[in-house]
């Protein structure tokens, strides 16, 4: 099953180059791949530099257990080391955050809608791409959780682009 796909982007360890990296990858795997401005955020959970944050919404040929597998590849090319604490520091994190208007508790840490959508850093990139999109399982739009959310202190929009 192909599907349009919503992702969230981000990294902490030489961010820029990551994000960059990983969104021309993006582009060459699903043409016409889309992404949000860039945002830098403090980290969460954990003592650690600041975040690169984005958000990207592609159209997949592959499922969505295909897709997820396929993110974590380019996750492990940029330097990923899954062994560390779940909150720590990352070359190079993505999510898939919808899968069209599926809804999806497993196998393992898959997720649809992701819980992180709760999360300014994940949020808000999304509402810049897509104000109106409905959030599957729940019907409120992404402009109806931003203005319940109401940002996190610290989260600025970088000069970034990209794409």
């Amino acid at each position: 099953m192909s599907g349009t796909a919503w992702l969230s982007l981000g990294s902490n360890l030489d961010a820029e180059r990551n994000l960059v990296s990983a969104a021309s990858a993006l582009r060459e795997r699903f043409p016409g791949a889309c992404f949000s401005p860039v945002y830098r955020t403090p980290a969460i959970g954990f003592a650690g530099p600041d975040f690169l944050n984005a958000a990207a919404v592609i159209d997949s040929d592959l499922d969505v257990h295909a897709l997820d597998a396929w993110l974590h590849a380019l996750e492990d090319a940029h330097g990923r080391d899954r062994s560390q604490p779940r909150f720590s520091s990352r070359p190079l994190d993505i999510d898939i955050v919808f899968f069209d208007d599926l809804v999806l508790d497993g196998p393992g840490h898959l997720q649809l809608p992701r819980p992180e959508l709760k999360h300014a850093f994940v949020l808000r990139p999304l509402f810049d791409l897509a104000p109106g999109l409905r959030v599957p399982g729940d019907g409120r739009t992404l402009a109806e959780l931003w203005a319940a959310q109401g940002g996190e202190p610290g989260m600025a929009r970088t000069g970034l682009a990209l794409g």
